[in-house]
């Protein structure tokens, strides 16, 4: 069996409508997907039984998803904006903790009923960080509006700021003490390039 189902493939070669699901661990678990009504939909071996993705609204953009790569991690950060306030703080009020939730973002072709063509195929995957708030200046006769971010880390480390660790030679003796592999990484770190033994 393929990855991509066949009947997704062939919608991709031509003009077709993306379906962009995000599902967030937490307990209970938040299924969003970026379009205008609910829709049933599952994950492949994550929801194997379905359940209902939430309609998020019309999509602006695409946050660039980034993998873990020599120890270097960024943030990103789905939004939800044109959010009032009293249903702003509402929701951050009824939100369960996110702060290491596995995050799955997935991709499907949808008919012509805005239904999905096949389960939901992963893209990527990340760790939930931190729940962001803000909201722009507005003329005095404006409405008031909030942004709702949810910051999410591919990787292990949680933080508000890209994550980047240098694999030292402690490090690797505590995994095995005779180890002497990381020993020149120092001296990498201050621009020297050791000599590597010849085996």
């Amino acid at each position: 069996m393929a990855w991509i189902p066949d009947a997704v493939i062939e919608e991709m070669r031509g003009s077709h409508q993306l379906g962009l699901f995000l599902r967030v661990g937490t307990e209970p678990a938040l299924h969003v997907w970026f379009g205008v009504h609910d829709i049933p939909a599952n994950f492949d071996s994550i929801d194997p039984n379905g359940t209902v993705y939430l309609g998020g609204g019309v999509l602006i953009g695409v946050p660039t998803l980034e993998v873990l790569i020599n120890g270097t991690a960024d943030s990103v950060d789905f939004t939800l904006s044109g959010i009032d306030p009293v249903t702003g703080a509402k929701t951050l009020d009824a939100l369960p903790p996110v702060r290491g939730a596995q995050v799955q973002i997935g991709i499907t072709t949808l008919d012509r009923y805005y239904q999905p063509m096949s389960r939901i195929i992963p893209i990527w995957s990340g760790i939930a960080s931190h729940v962001g708030e803000a909201s722009q200046a507005q003329p005095s006769d404006g409405d008031l509006s909030l942004m709702l971010s949810l910051s999410v880390v591919a990787g292990e480390s949680t933080r508000s700021r890209p994550s980047r660790s240098l694999w030292s030679s402690a490090h690797q003796k505590a995994i095995s003490p005779t180890d002497k592999f990381c020993d020149g990484t120092a001296r990498l770190a201050r621009g020297v390039q050791p000599v590597w033994p010849n085996f």
